[in-house]
């Protein structure tokens, strides 16, 4: 299956379990990737073939900053259900969340998670 690659996406949101993240915000990073079919797309030139970038990263971009949620999972989770609903023809979605900020108990590192959903398993 090809697949299509959105990586680095950067957006403000407010997500956390601690008081101070919801009021303050902070920067969440989205790596994404997603299987279809790009045959037609390959051999047309036509963008209609293929999945819209930019209809992809403002979908997300809605999911992340319009919503908010305690876990980073659940808004991984959330991220893969939009790119379900803005394409039928992706078959099968991975997303890298990070979150640069995420209170850790040390000087440096930061937190992520990665999904990886069929649209016949969501």
């Amino acid at each position: 299956m090809d697949a299509i690659h959105l990586e680095d996406l950067t957006f403000f949101a407010h997500h956390g379990l601690f008081e101070e993240e919801a009021k303050l915000g902070q920067r969440f990073r989205v790596d994404l990737t997603c299987w279809l079919d790009l045959t037609r797309a390959s051999n047309s030139d036509e963008i209609e073939d293929t999945v819209s970038y930019a209809d992809l990263t403002l979908a997300i971009e809605k999911t992340v900053t319009s919503n908010r949620f305690n876990l980073i999972e659940r808004l991984a989770g959330a991220v893969i259900q939009t790119v379900f609903e803005t394409d039928s023809r992706i078959e099968e979605v991975r997303v890298r969340l990070h979150k640069p900020g995420a209170p850790l108990p040390t000087p440096t590192g930061q937190a992520s998670v990665e999904l990886k959903r069929k649209r016949s398993n969501t």
